[in-house]
């Protein structure tokens, strides 16, 4: 594999390096989990759209420039070590906007990416339910047929993003006779806030509404906002969990920037005759630049099937593993949340803690990961889901 960039491919560097240098605010946004923070956040979307950089891979047609997989993974290399903030938008261009354009129509590629790459709409996911998370397959809220469309009935839990965006997508039960519990579900998108749809904010462990309960009485979604085909929707589903565990939710350059860091704040704080701290920093360093090189071979046109699930255990335990070495270097004082005058990094380093505790968790917990490593990549029997 040659991991040197062609010309073109460092000048694609050295333009967004350019850019993120003059735009990236100097001062850190409040924290997108706030309503003062997410408008901030959406104002950024604003910014990097007006400069044709919200969405760098997509077709030049819906605001994007129509770069390949490698330049999107140099782009998040330079776009995490700017600083520059995290991206409200990430749920719709992360997730939804690569199911659409592998399962939607035309008409519904034109509606709903350009609006989504300038941050005109924000969308929230809505997937899990209060005994449906990792099993996803045993959701119970409904789709009912009705005249252009479909009636939304049920309750959705721990919908990110829910408590101030826009929109959602979401997967429904629409064929009761269906025989397997994943089969006859469709995927669908909605307002929230359109009539017979109420949004219930969920206060994260630091009391901010990260996530949000949706509850949906008879909410009407016409037929163009339903994605793939009524009853296939399991089918569209798995496209999107494949992007949101493999690298297009978390880019590896978000790692190498924070192990990055993690180095610059041992060699600012740290006392030297700590060898085991120094050995978790070197860890965590290794890590992230593995993660980089997987990336790249991906680029290169390894293996990008199942793999999803390695990665995704991979990505969050190393989130996990920086932020904890961070905060076990810092003390005490690495505690101060960034409303706090002297809180290091702004209180990045705790708010990023907090947050990536729910990586195990969040995307099918890291148990249900394994399983399917254990199954499907290694061909091991059935254990705890026989």
């Amino acid at each position: 594999m040659d991991l040197d960039l062609t010309p073109a491919q460092e000048d694609f560097r050295a333009e967004a390096r350019a850019w993120l240098a003059g735009h990236v605010p100097r001062t850190p946004l409040a924290s997108l989990e706030t309503e003062e923070g997410f408008a901030e956040h959406r104002a950024w979307e604003r910014t990097l759209h007006a400069g044709r950089w919200s969405a760098v891979s997509w077709p030049a047609v819906y605001g994007g420039r129509g770069r390949s997989f490698l330049e999107w993974l140099v782009f998040e290399e330079e776009y995490w070590a700017a600083g520059a903030p995290a991206r409200v938008s990430q749920n719709g261009i992360g997730l939804l906007a690569p199911t659409l354009l592998e399962h939607g129509t035309q008409e519904q590629r034109a509606r709903i990416l350009p609006a989504m790459a300038s941050g005109e709409t924000v969308w929230a996911q809505a997937w899990s339910e209060p005994e449906a998370g990792s099993d996803l397959a045993s959701l119970r809220s409904v789709a009912v047929r009705t005249a252009g469309g479909w009636l939304l009935s049920g309750q959705k839990t721990w919908s990110s993003r829910a408590a101030f965006a826009d929109r959602a997508f979401g997967l429904f039960r629409s064929h009761a006779s269906a025989g397997r519990p994943h089969e006859g579900l469709t995927y669908a998108m909605f307002g929230l806030d359109a009539e017979g749809v109420r949004v219930r904010p969920v206060g994260r462990l630091d009391g901010r509404p990260a996530f949000a309960e949706i509850f949906l009485d008879e909410a009407f979604v016409p037929d163009r906002d339903v994605v793939g085909t009524p009853g296939d929707g399991w089918r569209v589903a798995m496209s999107t969990a494949g992007s949101e565990r493999g690298l297009t939710l978390r880019s590896p350059g978000r790692y190498v920037a924070a192990a990055r860091r993690l180095v610059a704040l041992w060699r600012a704080a740290a006392d030297p005759g700590d060898t085991a701290l120094r050995d978790r920093v070197a860890d965590a360093v290794v890590r992230a630049r593995a993660y980089q090189l997987y990336g790249y071979a991906c680029a290169a046109g390894g293996p990008r099937g199942a793999e999803p699930s390695l990665t995704k255990l991979f990505w969050s335990e190393l989130d996990l593993a920086l932020h904890e070495t961070a905060l076990d270097l810092l003390g005490p004082y690495g505690e101060l949340a960034g409303p706090a005058g002297d809180a290091p990094a702004h209180g990045g380093w705790a708010e990023g803690f907090v947050f990536a505790l729910a990586g195990p968790v969040y995307a099918g917990t890291n148990e249900i990961q394994r399983d399917i490593v254990a199954e499907r990549l290694l061909g091991l029997p059935k254990g705890r889901r026989a």
